[in-house]
């Protein structure tokens, strides 16, 4: 791969020669692999939870660890076909999903109320935060943690949206946006590494890497959603044979993901893709279920990859990371990996008893976070507690115990809520 440079293999604090066996990007791999941010995601909900399962007892539902492998072995391969470095693009789809806090996206959104005052919160903000900043690793002449010290390359792959909260571009009115910014990459309070990072790159340029690290997340998790969902019982293929059904999770791709979608369009591709031969005709948790539903996930990603990797191809020729281009995903594909999405919003994500329990997730984080911010900084992990102790403002203050919040896996948040609360009842 010998397009990439010494500016993208450079690192924001130096460090002496590694072993000249191993690249940089592969020291990078190692960092990630070995942090404790990605050793959390083992205990994160990716859709369904632990003892969901129905059809089959011997399954067990993705955790965000289980799935930021699935991404990298996807990305990697993808990566690789395409030009890129696989050890950088693996990197990057191990990082992806580092600053996800508890409870996902539920949880993120009531993280960005409470931080309403410090620039707010962002679960791909809070991923380069950990690895410029929190993670454990390199710190700098003065004493400040430079997190995982990665390359330039590596930190910029793992970015898909680079780019502040206020710089964010606004979603087009025609698609869905009607003045919706799209999600950012960074808090105003990391600006310096970011600039670093982006240094000769055009504001707003996707890198290469990170466009195929993000359609390698795409595919993961659509096609393994579905797979944990129809193991659960949510999702049954009897159901998707109904017209009406098939109209409904139309709908529900369109308000979640596809909003500039044609409804008749959707719904022939979604018959187009049930028509393959790949697809069930039934799920009952058999072994020869199993077998054919791993067959459903292998055909539906190999799909997928190759649409975009074709395409890409045609348009810049072999090995077009060279180029450093845009990934081009044809439409069809996109609406593919939409609805695949769309099935498992509308028959898990929209149920009735997932509903109550995400909003109790919500009431969790809020009183967590008041319980923290009432005992800080002996509520806080010492690792935090300086800065906690050295904030310059209230603003500040909030931003430490958001990181502490982010840090949680859902089951350590439930149980530091439950000591935190009796300390209060008993203190």
């Amino acid at each position: 791969m010998g397009h990439y440079t010494d500016h993208d293999r450079e690192r924001w604090v130096p460090e002496p020669p590694g072993n000249p066996e191993r690249s940089a990007f592969e020291r990078d791999r190692a960092r990630v692999l070995h942090s404790s941010a990605l050793r959390r995601l083992a205990a994160k909900t990716q859709v369904v939870g632990p003892g969901e399962t129905a059809a089959s007892g011997q399954h067990i539902p993705r955790t965000r660890l289980t799935h930021s492998l699935e991404c990298a072995q996807i990305g990697r391969e993808m990566g690789k076909a395409l030009g890129c470095d696989p050890d950088l693009v693996e990197t990057a789809c191990l990082a992806h999903d580092l600053g996800h806090p508890p409870f996902g996206h539920n949880g993120e959104t009531v993280l960005d109320a409470l931080a309403a005052d410090c620039g707010g919160f962002e679960g791909n903000a809070q991923s380069l935060r950990l690895l410029t900043r929190l993670e454990a690793k390199v710190v700098t002449e003065d004493g400040r943690s430079a997190g995982l010290n990665l390359t330039r390359a590596s930190l910029d792959a793992s970015s898909k949206y680079p780019w502040t909260r206020d710089a964010a571009p606004v979603l087009p009115a025609e698609a869905g946006g009607a003045g919706r910014r799209r999600p950012y990459g960074v808090y105003d309070d990391d600006l310096p590494v970011f600039e670093w990072i982006r240094q000769g790159v055009p504001p707003g340029k996707v890198s290469f890497e990170a466009q195929v690290m993000d359609w390698a997340d795409d595919v993961a998790y659509s096609v393994h959603d579905l797979e944990d969902a129809l193991h659960s019982g949510h999702v049954t293929l009897d159901a998707l044979r109904s017209p009406e059904e098939r109209a409904a999770v139309c709908e529900r791709t369109i308000m979640w993901y596809a909003p500039d979608a044609d409804p008749a369009t959707l719904e022939a591709v979604l018959e187009r893709l049930m028509a393959q031969p790949y697809w069930p005709e039934r799920f009952d948790g058999t072994h020869a279920d199993l077998v054919a539903l791993k067959g459903l996930t292998s055909a539906l990603i190999g799909r997928l990859c190759r649409a975009a990797q074709t395409a890409t191809v045609e348009a810049y020729g072999s090995r077009p990371a060279r180029r450093r281009p845009d990934l081009v995903v044809p439409e069809r594909a996109r609406l593919e990996c939409a609805l695949l999405k769309g099935v498992t919003a509308h028959y898990v994500m929209c149920s009735a008893d997932h509903g109550a329990n995400r909003a109790r997730q919500r009431e969790l984080i809020a009183e967590l976070a008041e319980m923290i911010m009432d005992g800080a900084p002996g509520t806080l992990e010492p690792a935090l507690r300086p800065a906690f102790e050295h904030a310059l403002d209230d603003a500040a203050r909030v931003r430490v115990v958001i990181d502490q919040i982010a840090s949680l896996t859902d089951t350590s948040a439930v149980a530091w809520h439950t000591h935190l609360a009796a300390a209060r009842r008993t203190g």
